[in-house]
């Protein structure tokens, strides 16, 4: 439950209409007695790997694992490099640190994804993959490389089809396709990756008790499984819902006549954004969001340290300043309601919230 008049998200919102269908799945699962893999995430599978034009879907427990499940295929060691965004979810760079290997960062371009120049220019002999970040729905700018490279498309299924080498997504319950609880799914084309992913979900035993690789249990559960196949066939129209939003948020803070002081999402034509968030910066971001708390509209910063300043990395032996793109967009960048069943009214009622507040307090943006 929230108590935002405009809450950031709710889980909730759209879920009547598939309650029979969702309770009905459940029910299914239960009276099968089969609660890990079986009938269910194979069905899933399939019906995935098609809707995203992929050859290979491979459900597992959670948008994370999907990422370290992908990154152990690989079979990256220590001393090994993969280089990525510092500013993501933690997930993308604590998976490549559980590799063993070395995250090392490249600051990020205009649309807040991995700059692609940024990232070649950190290449080197130690360099065995890259990790591009569709950060909040928008497909990444990739760079050009002979290294493999997986699209961590955690916030952008439906986005497009699969870049690289693979592209691993949540299912995380605020995703445009959410579970019941954490589920994920590599999506890929090479069938060679696809089959190591395969065995290493299960701890790499084939036949059972004969482990022939280190994995782990990446397993994805039958209920949500059953619950996705429910939900899956209503993405492209929960998508389609964000991105009328997220014109209508455009076209209003462009009559709000702010557009000096509030940076929108950058757009490009060619790009098939689907708007998991809609981040905005702004200066002040802080008292801004403060305003809106105050006015029961539900915000949340993405991500408000980037990986080089986190205690955790601190060995790898950054300091402020180094990727100073990444380092303005946490200070600034502030996300606001975006789910499909926002109204019109209520976008309003962001928008003029925003607007009334910047309009005196706020210098113009970057």
């Amino acid at each position: 439950m929230t108590d935002k008049s405009i809450p950031l998200v709710d889980v909730r919102h759209g879920l009547a209409i598939q309650r029979k269908q969702i309770d009905a799945a459940i029910a299914r699962v239960i009276d099968s007695g089969v609660f890990i893999g079986g009938p269910e995430v194979e069905a899933f599978e399939s019906e995935l790997a098609d809707a995203v034009g992929a050859r290979h879907a491979i459900g597992v427990s959670s948008g994370t694992d999907a990422l370290l499940v992908a990154l152990m295929s690989l079979e990256l060691k220590p001393g090994d490099e993969v280089i990525t965004s510092p500013l993501s979810f933690f997930a993308t760079a604590g998976a490549i640190a559980r590799t063993g290997a070395r995250p090392v960062f490249a600051d990020i371009d205009q649309d807040l994804c991995l700059d692609p120049t940024a990232a070649a220019a950190m290449m080197s002999g130690k360099t065995q993959a890259i990790v591009a970040v569709n950060l909040f729905g928008r497909p990444a700018a990739l760079p050009d490389t002979m290294v493999p490279l997986i699209e961590d498309a955690a916030q952008s299924l439906g986005a497009g089809p699969v870049r690289g080498r693979a592209a691993t997504v949540s299912f995380f319950p605020t995703k445009n396709l959410g579970a019941f609880g954490d589920a994920g799914a590599v999506l890929t084309d090479d069938d060679a990756l696809a089959d190591a992913i395969r065995l290493r979900r299960s701890h790499g035993a084939r036949p059972r008790h004969h482990h022939v690789a280190v994995g782990g249990n990446f397993r994805l559960d039958a209920l949500q499984a059953a619950v996705l196949r429910v939900k899956l066939p209503h993405l492209e129209g929960w998508s389609a819902r964000r991105r009328e939003n997220a014109d209508r948020y455009d076209r209003l803070f462009r009559e709000s006549r702010v557009a000096d002081r509030v940076v929108l999402p950058a757009r490009d034509p060619d790009c098939r954004h689907i708007f998991n968030q809609y981040v905005v910066r702004v200066k002040s971001r802080d008292l801004v969001r403060a305003r809106l708390d105050a006015a029961g509209i539900g915000t949340e910063i993405y991500y408000p340290v980037p990986f080089h300043l986190q205690p955790c990395f601190a060995n790898l032996g950054y300091a402020a300043g180094a990727f100073p793109h990444a380092e303005h967009a946490a200070l600034e960048s502030l996300a606001i309601p975006i789910y499909g069943e926002l109204t019109e009214a209520q976008q309003e009622t962001v928008v003029s919230s925003i607007a009334a507040f910047v309009q005196h307090n706020v210098g113009a943006a970057r």
